[in-house]
């Protein structure tokens, strides 16, 4: 690890005037350090802002929605006991996520922006990764990428987004408060994370210096109705190789609105908005569970080692939204 400056900030005004381009916020650092120490980043200056929490870790649940702070603990979120009523997918995203240890120091801000394990981008050994050194190629194009997506790629990068409790956010219409050096802003959770496109090192819309202060879930006859099925090589302590987070309406059997989000396929947290459509309407049946599985990879991308994950997220989907329709609200 390179040496750096340390600063703590408790409000997020001062961590913004602290802040410079050469420098990263710190909050639970699960992320951060293990980069820092693998020097794929090499910030001059951390800046600890986990005395935001004393304004920034709320949980509130009430009749308009939900509302989570920036700073909150994942293992808090998780164990909410009205988030766990009513909001069941966002719960269970959180639990199923790495260990009890990290959820404990991970904050949701920062889950939300954990960068890809691309075994690529984490070894400095490995001069091709646009990621880390834009324009120097992909390497997991011909190299070994069971773990990479294969829905949202480019020819420069099919890296895939780790995170559990995105695919949740995402599927049910969140919104993100943010404060920077212009202001505070809104923005819908969707626009939050970007293909990597041309540009795969540009990994979301926030500009530098921009803190996450809150999420916002807006209430919905779908939110009890939810939940988030992870397929993985372990029962913990492990990364999807394919993911949903699944909340439907119903007015009995017929599905009046789907939402669904899809995870460990994705260079993006991945709204199947194609999927949704095929549902609206329709029966809760196999058939059309299959049907909408088909139009949530119908333009899947894949490489020879991460075939499997277009069948394998198709099954997880089926299941997820087989699982929902059958459960007691």
């Amino acid at each position: 690890m390179r040496a750096f400056a340390f600063e703590r900030s408790d409000d997020s005004a001062s961590a913004l005037r602290a802040f410079r381009p050469t420098a990263q916020f710190l909050a639970g650092g699960t992320t951060l350090l293990d980069l820092m120490k693998l020097d794929v980043m090499r910030p001059d200056l951390v800046i600890d802002i986990n005395g935001l929490a004393k304004s920034h870790a709320e949980i509130e649940v009430g009749e308009k929605g939900l509302r989570l702070g920036g700073l909150t603990r994942m293992a808090d979120a998780a164990a909410h006991p009205l988030l766990r009523r009513d909001f069941p997918m966002i719960a269970q995203s959180l639990e199923l996520a790495a260990s009890p240890q990290l959820r404990n120091m991970a904050t949701l801000g920062g889950n939300v922006l954990q960068r890809t394990r691309c075994n690529y981008f984490r070894n400095p050994g490995w001069a091709n990764c646009n990621k880390r050194t834009p324009g120097s190629g992909c390497a997991a194009l011909e190299g070994v990428n069971r773990m990479h997506a294969v829905l949202g790629v480019s020819e420069h990068c099919i890296a895939t987004y780790p995170g559990d409790f995105a695919q949740a956010l995402i599927a049910l219409g969140a919104s993100v408060e943010i404060a920077g050096a212009e202001g505070a802003r809104t923005i819908g959770f969707d626009a939050l994370h970007r293909e990597p496109g041309d540009h795969p090192h540009i990994e979301t819309s926030l500009r530098p210096g921009d803190l996450i202060l809150a999420f916002v879930v807006p209430a919905g006859a779908w939110t009890k109705r939810s939940l988030y099925l992870k397929i993985r090589d372990r029962q913990s302590y492990e990364f999807a190789l394919a993911s949903a987070a699944v909340a439907l309406e119903m007015r009995g059997e017929t599905i009046i609105q789907a939402r669904i989000g899809l995870g460990g396929v994705a260079a993006k947290p991945w709204r199947a908005r194609e999927a949704e459509a095929v549902l609206a309407g329709k029966t809760a049946s196999d058939e059309n569970f299959q049907a909408a599985s088909e139009a949530a990879f119908a333009k899947a991308q894949y490489r020879e080692g991460n075939r499997f994950k277009i069948e394998l997220g198709k099954r997880a989907l089926v299941r997820a939204l087989s699982q929902a329709a059958q459960m007691k609200v």
